[in-house]
């Protein structure tokens, strides 16, 4: 366990916990715990912090484990962490997240918006930012209850932008930061939101004592819009080690900095290896066919991710590039994603259209051109990417997308990677990757043509580098390098 220096209380506020419960037909509760980042990294900074991780009830298996238990989750569920879940009413959740967190703030940050059209700032969406605060108060308010003196917090992404703001109102003695995992909007983009709404968010965040994203890019878009929108002052931070900048507003500076989170190679190469996943391999290598390469994408069905077009891309390389007929199998899965937004259904379903489609036009009786699951299966994740030639990650634009740093980790062979220059990954994978405009879908396929065409000892060497660039800072350096910089902030 890797230890903090001058250890006091840590906090992590997100809208996901560690653990998520489903109801059982006899009504007892069933719980199953997570990973990722959050709960590594809250796992490295020792027992002696007393930390506490404060999240919201997202279903009503969730709900029903924090009305039995008064919010405080059994140790048993959840590794022996200190879990406080919130059951904030169905409706203020609903409209918080599904109406703004998702809707309007994760559309803004991706440029997603069809403008001619949307968005529309009218009475419902004056409910729903309502709820939206109201959801945020309700973290702030927990968090200043659990807090002990002196203790530091860590408030995780847009659904929570309001809550260092609020928590400092409430609790001025606590040492707070704020991470988001998405790009930030440019200036003019950011101005689509209603203009209290725009500053509200800013005003939120620089309540933190520091601020943090996954580049250089998103940092300096987060200033650029402070200094639009509320006439902050940016600066340097002057001998800053991590090349900081100095947000000012009204009298009361943040430190804005960059954590670019990477892989977890070691947990990556050792479940990568399982019976679980050498069964899906045998399995997919029965699909693929012998002898033939692999172009390979794993991604939610988020509308940001850019799945369709790369479909198109693909089509395009079999149209321009006939020579690659029935000699490379696109492996595509695309596991939904927020499902209960139409907009998403409907993605949902034409990335399963234009597959079919494609397999219609070029298949035959020996290769299916498109193998595409929409169903989400880990372990068939890690033995598509032992098995890829080519990654292909295109998203229009992304926080970072680990997916394009997963994947050289684990190839077996060394793969080439097609990435969009708009994903966060870029800034550390650029080098190394063929780099492509996520909207133009010839250059795509060009560059697939390209990828596929790689020697392979090239291609050994490049994956190579581009492992070492995707693990340089993984999730429990990630996590406990921010806590060092809010402690020294």
């Amino acid at each position: 366990m890797v230890a903090v220096s001058h250890v006091s209380q840590v906090l992590v506020a997100s809208n996901r916990g560690p653990v998520s419960y489903s109801l059982t037909e006899d009504g007892s509760l069933s719980a199953r715990r997570g990973g990722g980042g959050l709960v590594s990294g809250l796992s490295a900074v020792g027992p002696g912090t007393n930390a506490v991780w404060v999240c919201a009830a997202l279903g009503e298996g969730d709900r029903a484990a924090a009305r039995r238990t008064d919010g405080l989750l059994p140790a048993e569920d959840t590794g022996g962490q200190r879990v406080r879940m919130l059951d904030i009413p169905a409706e203020t959740f609903a409209h918080a997240y599904n109406g703004i967190a998702n809707s309007v703030l994760w559309f803004v940050h991706h440029m997603l918006y069809q403008t001619p059209l949307e968005p529309v700032f009218d009475t419902g969406f004056e409910e729903r930012w309502a709820a939206y605060e109201a959801y945020n108060a309700a973290f702030a308010r927990a968090l200043a209850d659990e807090a002990a003196q002196g203790a530091v917090v860590l408030v995780q992404d847009y659904h929570l932008a309001l809550v260092p703001e609020l928590l400092r109102r409430l609790r001025p003695d606590l040492r707070t930061g704020h991470f988001s995992h998405t790009p930030w909007a440019p200036a003019e983009y950011y101005r689509i939101l209603p203009d209290a709404t725009a500053a509200a968010v800013l005003r939120g965040i620089l309540g933190a004592d520091r601020a943090a994203f996954l580049t250089r890019r998103w940092a300096e878009a987060f200033a650029s819009c402070c200094a639009d929108v509320l006439g902050a002052t940016v600066e340097p931070a002057a001998g800053a080690t991590d090349d900081e900048l100095l947000v000012t507003h009204e009298g009361r500076t943040t430190r804005v900095g960059v954590h670019g989170l990477g892989a977890d190679a070691a947990f990556l190469r050792e479940r990568a290896h399982r019976a679980d996943v050498e069964e899906r391999m045998a399995a997919l290598r029965e699909r693929i066919g012998e002898g033939r390469r692999t172009i390979v994408r794993v991604d939610r069905t988020e509308l940001s991710k850019n799945i369709v077009r790369g479909l198109h891309a693909y089509r395009r390389l079999l149209t321009e590039f006939p020579h690659w007929r029935e000699r490379v199998v696109h492996v595509a899965f695309a596991y939904p994603s927020r499902q209960d937004l139409a907009v998403y259904r409907d993605y949902t379903a034409e990335v399963s259209r234009l597959a079919g489609a494609i397999n219609a036009e070029f298949g035959t009786a020996g290769w299916t051109p498109v193998v595409l699951h929409v169903e989400d299966d880990f372990a068939r994740s890690l033995a598509a990417y032992r098995l890829a030639d080519v990654a292909l990650v295109n998203p229009i634009r992304d926080g970072m997308n680990l997916v394009a740093k997963e994947v050289p980790v684990v190839s077996d062979h060394g793969c080439a990677l097609v990435l969009s220059r708009e994903a966060g990954a870029a800034a550390e994978l650029g080098e190394d990757a063929l780099l492509v405009n996520p909207y133009d879908v010839g250059a795509t396929a060009r560059a697939l043509d390209e990828a596929l065409s790689v020697a392979p000892e090239a291609r050994t060497e490049t994956t190579k580098r581009l492992a070492a660039a995707a693990t340089a800072l993984p999730p429990r350096a990630w996590f406990l390098a921010q806590l060092r910089a809010l402690r020294e902030a």
